[in-house]
């Protein structure tokens, strides 16, 4: 429970791999908020009352009383500090060492990969649609992301980094995209998939209504 009303502002579509993040953050730690849905194609993001709430501009965006913040890494580490471990549970590993390889991952994912991220669009995971073959330059971004797979992802462990920490969820999304649309990928990488996405935070996500 939590005195402090929360609210999460998402895309109404409920596809953004970054409102998802911020979405399973905020039920790992048990916390009570309310959902609110912007309508990005109809622009409402560039609304005068949704400029007051979000300097970016973006989803999500957490309110949390008079307090908000953009940015799904931002609103993990910042929730993972108002709500700390042992009460509530941790979102980022407690090692700083691999608290560090987390942001690592974390952001490496929302930086790089554009080719990919063009081509095998996240929504994909919910509305599977026939793809055309990896071009070549998203071919190179998908042969560095499963690279990176191969030596972060096994099988005796849960999460990359041992314990499920939400780098978990933000790689197991960027590696669905792939899986959704019948590219092939080692059979140790669809389980790692298919073991994030089993996650009951995940499925509540999941199982949100899209039109």
């Amino acid at each position: 429970m939590n005195a402090t009303p929360i609210y999460l502002y998402v895309g109404a579509d409920y596809v953004s791999a970054f409102a998802m993040s911020a979405f399973v953050v905020l039920k790992e730690k048990g916390l009570d908020f309310e959902i609110r849905t912007v309508d990005l194609k109809a622009k409402q993001q560039h609304s005068s009352a949704y400029r007051e709430i979000s300097l970016t501009r973006r989803v999500p965006t957490l309110l949390h009383g008079d307090f908000s913040l953009s940015e799904s890494s931002a609103v993990a580490e910042y929730l993972e500090e108002v709500y700390p471990a042992p009460r509530h549970a941790a979102v980022l590993p407690a090692d700083r060492e691999t608290r560090a390889r987390a942001r690592e991952l974390q952001a490496w994912i929302r930086s790089d990969f554009m080719p990919l991220k063009s081509e095998r669009q996240a929504d994909r995971i919910y509305f599977p649609e026939p793809v055309k073959p990896l071009s070549e330059p998203a071919q190179l971004a998908c042969d560095k992301l499963l690279d990176a797979a191969d030596r972060l992802i096994r099988d005796d462990r849960h999460g990359v980094f041992g314990d499920w920490c939400i780098a978990d969820t933000d790689f197991a999304l960027m590696l669905n995209r792939l899986v959704a649309c019948g590219d092939p990928v080692p059979p140790k990488v669809l389980r790692y998939v298919e073991r994030q996405w089993a996650r009951p935070s995940v499925q509540q996500w999941v199982a949100l209504p899209r039109g």
